[in-house]
């Protein structure tokens, strides 16, 4: 969730019309490492808990069980939709829906941080002019995803807060208070301020455009410069209906406890019973954990760990956590790599359609000017 490409040139998952490559090294080995170390966790953790216990476990779901959490993560993304068109009045729910499960399956399938998802979510929220149906550039897509991540990190904060006071009480459970409400309290702090910068930072703006364009994907800088100015007027006209921001937050919350029911069902369906409270109690601290290791390719070994040590606490046991992992994971790719399919496949098509265009135009024989009448 809050959620740069960091790989190089060879995936080019975020494309316009000159298909650029991106090319920060120093982004690429950083991911790398993270990737290392996640896989290196992960494998530990099965090891740990052992390989056939934990494959048990993932069997012991059924087709019905996994079914069933598929169709949870969908309704939770319609919420998702729902909460993004709040802010965002001026494009579709389909749309935004689409465009919100785009972004998440590029920061969970793809070996992409959790800020590539968004440059992603950036140009799957762009569209042309279809029918009855408006253009959406650059500058509208940027500013409609920055507040939509803003009001998401909003509605997590009291979720991790709401999942803390869950939590507290429990045995074993002291140790991981204390450091989430100091993260949350962090965040807190962080948003607060990028709120700020919204409304009246257009100089950071600017250099966040340049930062972007110079060190992920040069050949996109003159387009958000280009439209810097028009992002700034669009998060500034949003953010001067506090009432939207508020409903959007406040249905990003109903989004991420919709994300814990989907958690209580798996932990169902794998034979752990537990409470509905518990089961927020885990995924809000677990997705504390989470927000703090961003910069790891869809969180490899984190997630594991967190739903290992958290269930540990309810008296679940480790090999049923780490096949909830794995489910999880596994309901993503079923989700997300049929989204990114899709959307791949219209960018295909547009950019088919532009080439042809800009060929009958170079091509097109010369206006014979009219004769007049002697």
């Amino acid at each position: 969730m809050p959620q740069v490409p960091d790989c190089s040139g060879f995936l080019r998952a975020v494309r316009d019309e000159h298909q650029p490559e991106v090319c920060d090294t120093r982004l690429k080995k950083i991911t790398i490492l993270f990737s290392i170390l996640g896989l290196a966790l992960l494998t530990g953790a099965t090891a740990w808990v052992g390989a056939g216990a934990v494959a048990r476990a993932v069997v012991s779901i059924g087709l019905v069980g996994f079914v069933a959490t598929v169709a949870c993560q969908l309704g939770t993304d319609l919420v998702l939709g729902v909460a993004w068109r709040s802010a965002c009045r001026g494009i579709g729910t389909r749309h935004l829906t689409m465009a919100r499960i785009v972004r998440d399956a590029a920061a969970s399938c793809l070996p992409f941080s959790t800020v590539g998802g968004i440059l992603i979510g950036m140009r799957a929220t762009c569209r042309p002019q279809t029918g009855r149906r408006r253009a959406v550039e650059w500058p509208e897509a940027a500013s409609a995803n920055v507040v939509d991540i803003t009001t998401e990190v909003l509605g997590q904060i009291v979720f991790v807060l709401l999942g803390v006071v869950c939590l507290a009480g429990h045995q074993g459970s002291d140790r991981f208070v204390g450091p989430v409400v100091l993260g949350t309290v962090l965040l807190a702090f962080g948003i607060a301020g990028f709120i700020w910068t919204q409304q009246s930072g257009g100089t950071l703006v600017r250099r966040i455009a340049t930062f972007l364009g110079k060190n992920i994907a040069s050949q996109w800088q003159h387009v958000m410069m280009g439209g810097v100015g028009t992002i700034q007027e669009r998060l500034e006209e949003t953010w001067s209906h506090p009432g939207r921001i508020a409903a959007a937050a406040s249905l990003h919350l109903v989004g991420w406890i919709c994300s814990a029911g989907t958690i209580w069902v798996a932990y169902r369906f794998l034979g752990a019973h537990l409470s509905l409270t518990n089961a927020i109690a885990i995924e809000g601290v677990t997705c504390g954990i989470m927000s703090a290791s961003f910069l790891v390719p869809a969180g490899l070994g984190v997630q594991e760990a967190a739903y290992m040590t958290l269930g540990s606490a309810f008296g679940i046991d480790p090999s049923i956590s780490v096949g909830l992992s794995l489910l999880r994971r596994g309901r993503d790719l079923v989700i997300g790599v049929p989204a990114l399919l899709i959307w791949q496949a219209g960018e295909m098509r547009r950019a088919r359609y532009r080439r042809s265009q800009e060929l009958q135009t170079a091509y097109a024989p010369p206006a014979i000017p009219e004769r007049r009448a002697s």
